[in-house]
């Protein structure tokens, strides 16, 4: 595997006193040793949790960024929460575990924007994309929600590969 230089690939072993596997130490010819980085090829992990009260857009979207993880070219790899109920999302959320909110804006106990503000004066980390197949006025939204930078809307229907693209773009 890695034989420039060296009196063969077997001689590539795993320390035990690394406790990172990105780094290997080469056996030379001469008896020497030399510590080698790797590079490992393992995506970065996104949480996202996404609210929405159709059980099937939850479900077609988990089922796309679950296909989006078979993809061989990945560079980011996604675990996927989903809710249909604002509450019991709320009730369940996990602070610094999200790193993206996909949120429906009209939802009936909550509407989006008041589960977003919730939710970030509990974890003020996650980025948050709001969700919509009707227009949105942005600016009296920006001003009736000041807490939230608001700077994400992704209007329904999409496409998955818009959603996909969309997504990876606010994670970046």
């Amino acid at each position: 595997m890695y034989s420039r230089g060296y009196s063969n690939a077997g001689d590539i072993t795993r320390d035990s006193a690394f406790s990172s596997s990105s780094q290997m130490i080469a056996s030379h010819a001469d008896g020497s040793k030399e510590v080698q980085s790797l590079e490992l090829k393992t995506p970065a992990t996104r949480r996202i949790l996404v609210m929405d009260d159709n059980p099937d857009i939850t479900l077609t979207f988990k089922k796309a960024f679950e296909a989006e993880n078979e993809n061989s070219n990945k560079k980011i790899s996604f675990v996927v929460s989903t809710y249909n109920d604002p509450l019991l999302a709320l009730s369940e959320f996990k602070p610094n575990f999200y790193d993206l909110l996909l949120v429906d804006i009209n939802m009936p106990k909550m509407n989006g924007f008041e589960f977003s503000v919730k939710v970030l004066e509990i974890d003020i980390n996650p980025r948050v994309c709001f969700m919509s197949s009707g227009l949105i006025n942005q600016e009296a939204l920006r001003e009736q929600y000041p807490a939230l930078s608001i700077g994400c809307f992704i209007r329904k229907p999409v496409s998955i590969s818009y959603l996909v693209r969309k997504v990876k773009a606010e994670l970046e």
